[in-house]
Formats: C-alpha cells, sequence, structure tokens
C-alpha cells in the first residue's frame, strides 16, 4: 500500500476514492480528451413570459451574490446541484477584504467577526537558499465557510430569493426575450449567471474544451500533532526543482489543527504527475517542512484539486442573456487560480453592474462583456506565473527558480509594504511594478538574462504587451476619475457604459485595493 493510500485511509469519508476521481479528470485535460457538450442552444422565438430576472447556477460562491441581488429586490432562484453548504476547511483571506460583505448589506460587524474561525500573524515567504521574510495581516484570516454559507442562505431567503438544492444544471436555451434553463424543472429567466467554477459545461463549450495554458496541482491535508505555531506561511520552497516542478508550500493555523498544503505551477503536457504521485510527495516531504513526523500526525482532512487557467480571460460568452461569473469567468489570477478571494473581489462591482443592467435591460452579450473586461494588472502576472514553471523537457538549473524569486521578493521587501503586500494579494499596481522591475535589473542584472531562456521570447513580448496596458490604464484612471461628476447628465443607458469603463480602469490598475 501506498505512503498516501495508508494516510487518506485515515481521513474520514471517502477520500482515496475522491481524490482518483479528481485524477481521471486531470487525466482527461493531459490527454486532451475532455468530452464537450452543447449544453447551451438558440432559439429566435421569444419564449414571452418568464418567472426570474436571474437565475444562478452554482450555489457556494453564487450565494453571495444572490443574496446581493435579492436584497435589491430582485427575483433570483439559486440552483445547487448537491446541498448548499460550505466545508470544513476555513479559506484563507485578509480582513480588508471581507468588509464588501458588510459595505452591501449581506453580513453586520458582529456576523462578520463570527464568520472568522482563526487569526494568526506574521506569514512567511521563504526560498530554498534566502533570507525569509515575514509581512502581517495578508491571507491571515481564515473564514468559516460552513457558518458563512449559511448566514448568507439565511439573508438570501428573506430577501425573497428561492434557493433549489439537489438542483442540478442540465442546458439552456437562448430565446430573445430570456433564457429557459432545465434542471429537472424550467426555470425561466431574464439573465442566467455561471458560477459553477472552473468545469462549468457552460465554459467549457464556449471554449470548446480547449487545453488550459497552466495548471496549479494542489494537495494537502488539516491534521491535529504539529508543535504549536501561531504562524503561517504564505509562499515557501525548501526544495531544488523535482520532477520538472518547483515546489511550493503553504502553511496556516486552523481550528482543529494546522493546514498545509503544496502545490505547483505547469502546464496540462500528458507527462505531468497526476494527483496521487503529487500527494505522495507532499507526505514524503511534509516531515523535513514542518519538523514532525507522521506517526505523530492525526489527519482530520485530506484537500487536493487542480485549477486551470487560460491566457485568452476573461471569458465571453457568445450568447446574450448569460453571464460567467467568478472562476468560470477565468477572470482570476494565474497565480492564485480564483476562488473565494477572487469571487469577494469582484462581488461589489458585479452586485452593482449587473443590477445596473437589469434596470436598463442591457443583457444583450456585448453590454455583457463589459461586466468582465480585460484588466493587464492580473494578465501581467502570467509572465511571473511561467517563471515560476518549468517545462517538461526544459533544461533548467534546479535552483533557478529559487534564486529568481528570493531575489526579486527581497527587492520587493526592500521597496516596503507597499509594493509587497499588495503583490502577496494578486493586485499589481503600475507605478509599484515598475520600481521593483528597475531596482532588480540594478542590483541583479543577471536574472535578466537567466529569466529569457526559461519563461521565452514570445511570452515576454506578450508580457511587453500587457505592461504597456497596465501603464496606459493608469495614466487614463485618474482622468476616468475626473470625468465621474459629469455622469449625471447622461441617460441611464449612457451611464452604464461609463460606469463600466471606469470599472474597468479601477480594477485593470489594482485601483480596488487599498492598504
Amino acid at each position: 500500500m501506498s505512503l498516501t493510500a495508508d494516510v487518506l485511509s485515515q481521513v474520514p469519508g471517502n477520500a482515496l476514492e475522491n481524490l482518483r476521481r479528481a485524477d481521471q479528470l486531470w487525466r482527461a485535460y493531459r490527454d486532451d480528451a475532455l468530452s464537450v457538450s452543447e449544453v447551451v442552444k438558440q432559439n429566435p422565438t421569444p419564449l414571452e413570459t418568464v418567472d426570474w430576472d436571474v437565475v444562478i447556477c452554482g450555489g457556494t460562491l453564487g450565494i453571495m451574490l444572490g443574496a446581493a441581488l435579492a436584497q435589491r429586490g430582485w427575483r433570483v432562484a439559486l440552483l445547487e446541484k448537491g446541498r448548499l453548504r460550505g466545508r470544513d476547511q476555513e479559506w484563507n483571506i485578509s480582513r480588508r477584504e471581507l468588509t464588501v460583505l458588510v459595505t452591501l448589506g449581506l453580513l453586520s460587524e458582529a456576523e462578520l467577526d463570527t464568520a472568522i474561525a482563526t487569526t494568526y500573524n506574521p506569514a512567511r515567504i521563504s526560498f530554498h537558499g534566502g533570507e525569509d521574510l515575514w509581512v502581517e495581516d495578508v491571507l491571515n484570516i481564515g473564514v468559516d465557510p460552513v457558518y458563512l454559507l449559511e448566514t448568507l442562505k439565511q439573508k438570501f431567503l428573506a430577501a425573497g430569493g428561492r434557493l433549489f438544492e439537489h438542483t442540478a444544471f442540465d442546458s439552456a436555451v437562448v430565446h430573445p426575450d430570456g433564457v429557459n434553463v432545465q434542471a429537472g424543472n424550467a426555470f425561466k429567466t431574464r439573465l442566467l449567471l455561471d458560477a459553477m467554477g472552473h468545469f462549468s459545461p457552460i465554459a467549457r463549450q464556449a471554449r470548446q474544451g480547449r487545453k488550459p495554458d497552466a495548471v496549479c496541482l494542489v494537495v494537502g491535508s488539516c491534521a491535529e500533532g504539529f508543535s504549536q505555531n501561531e504562524t503561517g506561511d504564505l509562499l515557501v520552497s525548501f526544495t531544488p526543482l523535482q520532477n520538472q516542478c518547483q515546489y511550493f508550500w503553504e502553511a496556516f493555523p486552523a481550528r482543529d489543527g494546522r493546514t498545509t498544503y503544496l502545490f505547483t505551477y505547469l502546464d496540462a503536457h500528458p507527462e505531468r504527475p497526476s494527483l496521487e504521485s503529487l500527494f505522495e510527495d507532499y507526505l514524503r516531504l511534509l516531515p523535513e517542512y514542518q519538523s514532525v513526523s507522521l506517526d505523530q500526525l492525526q489527519f482530520k482532512r485530506a484537500l487536493f484539486g487542480f485549477f486551470p487557467c487560460y491566457r485568452s480571460s476573461p471569458l465571453h460568452y457568445r450568447w446574450s442573456r448569460l453571464l460567467p461569473v467568478g472562476d468560470s469567468s477565468g477572470s482570476q489570477s494565474p497565480l492564485s487560480f480564483g476562488g473565494f478571494g477572487a469571487m469577494i473581489r469582484h462581488l461589489h462591482r458585479l452586485t452593482v453592474g449587473i443590477d445596473e443592467a437589469l434596470r436598463q435591460d442591457l443583457l444583450d452579450k456585448k453590454a455583457l462583456e463589459l461586466l468582465q473586461p480585460y484588466q493587464p494588472n492580473l494578465s501581467v502576472t502570467w509572465l511571473f506565473q511561467r517563471a515560476m514553471s518549468a517545462g517538461v523537457h526544459q533544461s533548467l538549473n534546479p535552483d533557478q527558480i529559487n534564486r529568481t524569486l528570493s531575489a526579486i521578493f527581497q527587492v520587493m521587501a526592500d521597496l516596503g509594504d507597499s509594493t509587497l503586500k499588495p503583490f502577496l494579494q494578486d493586485v499589481v499596481q503600475f507605478p509599484a511594478l515598475a520600481k521593483a522591475m528597475l531596482k532588480t535589473s540594478v542590483v541583479h542584472p543577471a536574472l535578466v538574462v537567466q529569466i529569457l531562456p526559461q519563461v521565452g521570447v514570445l511570452t515576454l513580448f506578450d508580457w511587453m504587451r500587457h505592461y504597456t496596458s497596465l501603464g496606459a490604464y493608469s495614466l487614463l484612471y485618474p482622468l476616468g476619475q475626473a470625468f465621474q461628476s459629469g455622469i449625471n447628465n447622461l441617460s441611464p443607458r449612457q451611464q452604464y457604459y461609463v460606469h463600466r469603463w471606469l470599472d474597468a480602469l479601477k480594477y485593470g490598475t489594482g485601483s480596488d485595493y487599498s492598504n
């Protein structure tokens, strides 16, 4: 029996079976054998009547948008294929980001405090051969998903929303005046929001099953038996390149033990490792990472998954009245691969924008595309993701990635928290990036020579395009702010388009972030 099979047999539930099921899907991605079904069709005949303003498919993160829209008076149906319940493992985030839940009236301050299960400080960034860096108040909050989702569900229902559990999306037909959603029963709606995540069948159809440009493999666990440790790890690497993968680690205190993750960035090449083999490496290296024997640990939960990402993002559906949100939209950073944090970051923007689109009946394809705009501050991170990975057959010094990251993060730390802390939360701003690049080129001129062959000339040219766009957006953003005073003189429909332009500049420059 493998070490993975032995450990997962101790974990409640069908952990090993679920791991191997996830591996089958990961194999389909690697072999380019992913099936694509035509789940969305079009019909030129009007529906004439609809029962809902919004139908949301995918309840785990869709409940946040559902509650916000229901509180604004819209008729919202939320479809969840299973039971709407949060997982037992905390979601890590920064306290500042959670305030949007209070701003939108989804939680009171007291409820927000109750939702926070754990808090720790400081957090470490460390790379093999380099010095440790420590930061405060970054991803140091553990949110209780069970409490959070249950509270949001009650707010949603109290506002008149309808929850349909054990109701899986099957198909949708887009009509000129609405969408007929099939999920056991028919749900006729003005707008369909796809919150089904990375593996949404609608997103799969829209992408025609194309292979992702990058993938993050993640394995980990929550266990008791570690030495008392109230600090965390945000990004740690203590080994050189292994199996053409650079292994990174995270660790956080949890209510019932300590959570540790091993993750790596790679492409979907057929020779890439399975999740089960990565879990084997995780268990092999965990004792060295946390200075603990596996025999001392009592495993509570096993954690694993893979997260695809595409350069052509955000994803714009070719149908009217359909909008991808969250991970379905591909609007997340290729470093974090989305999830709870990405949805929280865009929750206010999406709530206000969708509300405005519904009020002005701007639900055609072109109008909805503006709700998922191009964001150069996220697109520039593709170069960083590429610099943190190696090709299957690429010849690379085993310590190169560690040396590169150690040097760059030290430069950002020297420039101060205003540079380092936003980056650790997937926020790239032009002034900070320009200063970091300039100082790195002066202090470590050899880095450019090392990185260029690793990432490739085409990747660098593509990055320059996004970097230039980030600079242009940063110049335009103050002009957009100055223009806001004249928006009230425009018609409501014109205001919708201007608001979306201003949102694109704000989020595309990382100006939604404040210390």
